[in-house]
């Protein structure tokens, strides 16, 4: 991506994401309510990540599990998770606990369009060409996002969730993000935005 392409995106990531702050606030409230009034527990849920150039960050969720949920679990979660809460499998359905990132987005850890940024655990496996997608900043939503918005419940399906996740699916993903960070402009990244909103609404 050359540099006035880099330009444009982060305009366009800071304006987007501070208008649509602006606009889902009461939405914003209304989720944190409904967080608090359905379990114990902060109404955000924070989790280390990797971003550009390997550089980590604390990535912004919404809670939708129970406290602690990582200590009794993996980090990926499969099918109908227990360590979900009742809101919580709402909020996941439709995707709005990723709504807090746009606040990722204005500061500046992640773009609205690009590779989902992966735990460290995960990203130690990468080769030295999957490694690649890290010279972009990770994003809200990507190619990856839409071809498996039921990952949960296609992980449910096979008997080492883990094995598969890290065989099958974070390799395609990988796949996808390096067509994305090879080839990409915003027009494009306004098109994964569009089909990242009509596959929730499905």
């Amino acid at each position: 991506m050359n540099m006035f392409n880099k330009i444009i995106k982060r305009i366009f990531d800071f304006v987007a994401s501070f208008v649509g702050c602006i606009i889902i606030s009461p939405i914003y409230i209304v989720i944190a309510l409904l967080i608090k009034l359905d379990s114990k527990g902060p109404v955000f849920f924070k989790q280390k990540r990797v971003g550009q150039f390997g550089k980590e960050f604390e990535i912004l969720k919404y809670r939708t599990m129970v406290v602690d949920a990582e200590k009794i679990g993996k980090q990926i979660t499969v099918g109908k998770d227990s360590r979900i809460t009742k809101i919580g499998h709402i909020l996941r359905k439709y995707k709005l606990d990723e709504l807090p990132q746009l606040f990722n987005v204005l500061k500046g850890d992640m773009s609205l369009v690009g590779p989902r940024p992966e735990v460290p655990k995960y990203v130690e496996l990468y080769n030295d060409k999957e490694r690649e997608v890290l010279n972009v900043k990770p994003g809200i939503t990507d190619f990856a996002s839409i071809e498996y918005r039921d990952e949960n419940e296609l992980l449910g399906t096979v008997e080492n969730p883990e094995e598969y996740y890290i065989d099958v699916i974070m390799k395609h993903k990988l796949k996808l993000n390096l067509k994305y960070i090879n080839n990409n402009n915003i027009f494009i990244d306004i098109g994964i935005i569009f089909k990242t909103i009509l596959k929730c609404l499905n």
